[in-house]
C-alpha cells in the first residue's frame, strides 16, 4: 500500500462538477493498492498516519499529529501511484491492485481511520475526479506499508 499524503488547509473532491467530499484542515490521501496489500497494511499505514507528528505546534516545530490537532481526511483512491514508468514513454500499471481487491482495501483503511476517531471524506472508487486543496507548508510525504 502507498500512501502520497499532504497537509491541507483544506480539501474538496468533486465528480461530475458535484462536490462528493470536502475537508478543512487536515490531511489529503491519495491512496495506492498493490495486489498483495491485506486489511494488516492498511492498518499498518492508517496507525502510521494518524501519529505522524507533522503539525506545527506553538514553537513551530512539527511536532503534532493529526489526532492532537483534530485534524480530518480527504481520501482518494489513485491506481496510478503504482504506475511504473522505467520502460517506454506509456505507464504501465500492472501493480495496482485488481479494482475488487483495491476497493475492499481502499474501504478498509477508511472505515480504520475513522474507528481512530478521524473525520474521513472520500472520493467515489473508480470515478474520474477532480481534487482541488491548498497544501499547508507545503508538507507532502510517502507512507507505504513495505
Amino acid at each position: 500500500m502507498r500512501v502520497v499524503l499532504q497537509r491541507a488547509k483544506k480539501a474538496e473532491v468533486r465528480v461530475d462538477n458535484e462536490v462528493v467530499g470536502k475537508i478543512d484542515k487536515g490531511l489529503m490521501l491519495l491512496v495506492g493498492v498493490t495486489h498483495e496489500d491485506s486489511v494488516q497494511d492498511a492498518a499498518y499505514v492508517a496507525e502510521k498516519i494518524v501519529n505522524l507528528r507533522i503539525f506545527e505546534d506553538e514553537n513551530e516545530k512539527m511536532n503534532l499529529s493529526l489526532l492532537d490537532v483534530e485534524g480530518q481526511i480527504l481520501s482518494v483512491s489513485q491506481f496510478t501511484l503504482y504506475g511504473d514508468c522505467k520502460k517506454g514513454r506509456r505507464p504501465n500499471f500492472m501493480d495496482a491492485a485488481k479494482p475488487d481487491h483495491a476497493q475492499m482495501i481502499y474501504e478498509f483503511f477508511n472505515e480504520n481511520l475513522r474507528d481512530k476517531g478521524i473525520t474521513v471524506a472520500t472520493g467515489e472508487f473508480g470515478a474520474m475526479m477532480e481534487v482541488d486543496f491548498i497544501n499547508d507548508g507545503p508538507v507532502t510525504l510517502i507512507v507505504e506499508s513495505k
